[in-house]
């Protein structure tokens, strides 16, 4: 390889994004200018380039238009998109990076601009990124073509707060973009920290002399970002900086105040219409221009900022609202750095105007209470750095500013006030940055030179720890400690000495939390599942192992864990069998970043399809109704949540409306295997429970005109599918369906049973569990099936179905079906010889079994119920469980999900 001339910083901002570079030799940092369009067919190089980019559609700019120094380009990236975008906000892209660290939407999706009609063109945040460093690599490339980006030393920077899932798409779109393999990635307030150090190096000893501890606050466009920095003074030489807490993930920022004083116009005009989003954006953007003249130097008196509603006349239709200094300085000053006491933490109610545009901002828009609460959290950590603790409150020595935010003095001056209140009117030195818009990028710069050896490094390892999520012996959900806080990039952990039983050939989640509070476990660590820890996207795949099926269980093996971190903090997690000789497994989470966290409202509107499904059912019309090689099919499943969003949160018009398209292309199953089992799968999702909507009835007659057929190819994996499938519709079929499918299929639950002639049937795994959703069999059929399962338990890897099949209250059947009372009994007693440590799904069968309904012709008798209870609460399953056990009671939402089956087991067991 091209030993790298160049060691380069970018700066992939919220708001705008700026390049420097320094060469290898020497530290000499410099700002590079940008190309980008300022005009029709006009180019001007910038500092900065706003992070907007506009998507014009055919014809719409003249040709030749959006020519830059390197060729034309597809959109309108900077300056001129911003001037587009003001008079079409629906096809300006802004805040693409906000987006990026938004879990609970599928970042790969076409989805912006937010909300606009099926008719306009959008872009993933994940493209936008792409976009944005494509722009700074041929920048450099046309200035450099001696030294392309590619062959370079390059760091990109990202917010404190990102999660893994976000580092590794700024990662994929940096790689995309032409940057090659080897970027590196920083944190902001660390860069910004980095310019400091590199800036002010001839005097650094002096000038944080007598100090122990730093905290940086980097507000930027979309997110807050808040670092504490360890000071340690050595004798006159520079001193030791490590990083020791970076806060959580908090989207706050420059954004909100438009958004707020967009609000306060539309109140201000008593405007009462509601505005679409483009309308919206385009208000935003006019307060976001009124905001910086406001703020900044040599403010005037007033700005006037102009709502117009799309479509309406430019007479008449356009209303101008004065927006006053004061107004901007008590709403945004007051509202967002209000002098709170020291004591006061972020409050949980919600602020108008602050989620209106589609992401989950922080519901408290006051900047104090945040830090309050961050410095709070890390008080261990601050006194073990010397830092003065005043009523549980660490005192930073020194404070370093960073983003566009702090541009405006009324904003320092009121943080300025704030720190002095808090600590008995004792102000706290800020230090001197050398750009609130640049030190960013010149860090990273300087970040890459100090890796090199010229300069000096910051140190602290990873201010995470990370936990995965184990089942204990009790069921309930504990966290392991994987990683601990502190723990080195470029470094490995085996936990050797803590054993853990992982679950092979089927189906299995394994959960992921980090934590960056003060608590330092020790690898190897199990703790409580609790608010502290956040958790991350699970991984949720298949660990096969070719000599656990040959025993035709789903078995259970020893193992131990490995932990590592790469260069940029990604974990990775391996795990390795105590047989020999060890079979090896590799868990990566970074690459799942495409599930949600948490469910958004917003995503799917529960009375109507997704404004954008049009372009669902035209997937599946190019997938399934036309001639595509099987590669391509397999990937349908993450195609359609990449257009509406994560399979979990589909509403039921949503999966109706996607079975309707399956319908339409059910010959598809002829085409290969993976064509079939990804239409049995969409099918079978979309159709469940096979009841509750209008027109069911017929979707479910119609799909059960396919049974008599049977699998197409009868692999497997496809066999599986095909009974999940029936299983999923099951409460939807009637009583003829239901005693048709059990004739069919219970011959084949075991080997002595199973018919000597015709075609081989297999998924009896899969298909014992569909016999014991069929709450419409006839209680004498049940208990053969149950029978069935007594003879070869450890045949089917759990005890769920024998639960399901003498469950006391079916979800969708009547009390008539319920199995007689002596026979749910001796299930039950069975149950409760078990060791169920041992046993998959035993404490939640026999609950299913033991649960009171205060029917005495379908309730167990007390003595046995109340044994049921003792063992639940001796085995520490969940409360709710021996509740449902001694009195009438719901089932929650989670069991109702565990109970259907759609509830994927955790992968990981705590060994006794």
């Amino acid at each position: 390889m091209t030993p790298p001339q160049f060691i380069i910083g970018i700066d992939l901002g919220t708001t705008h994004c700026a390049l420097a570079a320094s060469p290898t030799t020497s530290a000499s940092v410099q700002l590079y200018d940008l190309p980008q369009s300022v005009g029709q067919g006009e180019v001007a190089a910038k500092s900065l380039l706003p992070s907007l980019i506009y998507l014009p559609i055919d014809g719409e700019l003249p040709e030749g238009s959006t020519t830059l120094p390197w060729g034309n380009a597809p959109h309108v990236v900077g300056q001129w998109a911003g001037r587009l975008g003001s008079k079409v906000p629906q096809r300006l892209v802004a805040s693409a990076k906000s987006w990026i660290c938004h879990g609970g939407i599928n970042r790969r999706a076409p989805i912006l601009p937010w909300n606009t009609p099926d008719t306009e063109p959008q872009i993933s945040p994940y493209q936008a990124s792409v976009t944005f460093l494509e722009h700074l690599r041929c920048t450099w490339d046309s200035a450099h073509p001696n030294a392309p980006l590619v062959d370079q030393d390059v760091t990109v920077t990202v917010p404190a707060s990102f999660d893994e899932a976000a580092r590794e798409l700024t990662l994929d779109a940096a790689r995309e973009a032409g940057y090659g393999q080897k970027v590196r990635l920083i944190e902001e307030p660390q860069a910004a920290f980095y310019d400091f150090l590199g800036s002010h190096s001839d005097h650094i000893a002096d000038t944080l002399h007598e100090s122990s501890l730093v905290l940086v606050v980097d507000v930027g466009g979309g997110t807050t970002d808040l670092t504490l920095l360890k000071v340690v003074e050595d004798d006159g030489k520079n001193p030791e900086i490590e990083r020791i807490a970076v806060g959580g993930h908090l989207l706050l920022g420059g954004d909100n105040m438009d958004a707020a004083l967009a609000h306060h116009v539309l109140q201000k005009a008593s405007y009462s219409d509601s505005l679409d989003p483009s309308e919206w954006s385009a208000l935003v953007h006019s307060t976001r221009l009124a905001k910086e003249k406001l703020l900044g130097p040599n403010a005037p008196e007033e700005v006037i900022v102009s709502l117009q509603k799309r479509g309406s006349r430019l007479i008449g239709g356009t209303r101008s609202i004065p927006l006053t200094r004061s107004e901007v300085h008590e709403l945004l000053v007051d509202g967002f750095l209000p002098k709170t006491a020291p004591h006061d933490l972020p409050e949980r109610s919600t602020r108008a105007g602050l989620t209106t545009l589609g992401l989950p901002y922080a519901t408290d828009p006051a900047l104090p209470r945040h830090i309050a609460a961050f410095l709070r959290r890390h008080v261990q950590g601050a006194r073990e750095a010397g830092a003065t603790i005043q009523g549980g409150l660490p005192k930073p020595d020194r404070v370093l500013l960073n983003g566009g935010v702090f541009h405006a003095p009324a904003l320092v001056d009121r943080l300025a006030e704030v720190f002095a209140h808090w600590f008995g009117g004792s102000p706290i030195p800020f230090l001197k940055q050398t750009s609130l818009s640049t030190a960013v990028a010149c860090g990273a710069v300087r970040y890459g030179l100090a890796k090199r050896g010229v300069g000096q490094l910051i140190k602290g390892g990873t201010a995470r720890a990370y936990y995965i999520g184990v089942q204990a012996q009790d069921e309930t959900l504990r966290a392991f400690c994987v990683a601990p806080r502190g723990m080195q990039d470029n470094t490995s952990i085996d936990v050797s000495d803590r054993v853990l039983r992982v679950v092979l050939n089927r189906s299995v989640t394994f959960p992921l939390y980090v934590y960056t509070g003060d608590r330092s476990d020790p690898v190897g660590t199990v703790i409580t599942v609790d608010e502290e820890l956040e958790p991350m996207a699970p991984l949720q795949t298949v660990l096969r192992d070719k000599k656990a099926e040959l025993h035709h269980e789903n078995p259970t093996l020893p193992v131990t864990l490995g932990a590592s971190l790469d260069e940029n903090g990604a974990l990775q997690l391996n795990l390795k069998t105590m047989e020999l000789p060890p079979r090896r497994w590799r868990l990566q989470f970074a690459a799942q970043c495409e599930q949600p966290k948490k469910t958004t409202k917003t995503l799917n509107p529960p009375a109507r399809l997704p404004d954008n499904f049009s372009n669902a059912r035209r997937l599946l019309t190019d997938l399934f109704g036309k001639p595509v090689e099987p590669a391509k099919v397999k990937a349908v499943r993450r195609d359609l949540e990449d257009i509406v969003g994560p399979r979990g949160q589909w509403s039921a018009p949503t999966c109706r409306a996607i079975f309707d398209e399956c319908l339409k292309h059910q010959n598809v199953r002829h085409e290969s295997p993976e064509h079939e089992i990804q239409w049995l799968r969409l099918a079978g999702w979309g159709l469940r429970p096979g009841l509750g909507h209008a027109g069911d009835a017929g979707r479910v007659a119609t799909l059960w005109g396919l049974f008599s057929q049977g699998v197409v190819h009868p692999s497997k994996a496809n066999w599986a599918q095909w009974w999940i499938l029936w299983r999923r519709i099951g409460p939807g079929l009637n009583i003829k369906q239901t005693t048709e499918l059990y004739e069919h299929t219970h011959p084949w639950l075991l080997p002595e049973t199973s018919p000597k002639k015709g075609p081989r049937i297999s998924g009896q795994s899969e298909m014992m569990q569909m016999l014991a959703a069929l709450e419409k069999l006839a209680p004498p059929k049940k208990v053969s099936i149950g029978e069935a399962f007594l003879r070869h338990p450890k045949k089917f890897g759990t005890w769920l179905p024998l639960g399901r099949l003498g469950s006391r209250a079916p979800l969708h059947g009547d009390e008539t079906t319920v199995v007689d009372q002596n026979v749910a009994a001796r299930w039950l007693e069975t149950i409760l010889a078990l060791d169920w440590k041992k046993s998959e799904g035993a404490p939640f069968a026999a609950t299913l079994l033991g649960r009171m309904t205060g029917d005495t012709n379908r309730d167990l008798g007390s003595d046995l119920r109340n044994q049921l209870a003792r063992r639940l609460q001796e085995s520490k399953a969940a409360p709710s469980w021996q509740q449902m056990v001694l009195e009438p009671t719901n089932l929650s939402d989670r069991d109702a999900t565990r109970m259907l089956g759609e509830a994927l087991p955790v992968g990981l067991r705590l060994d006794e």
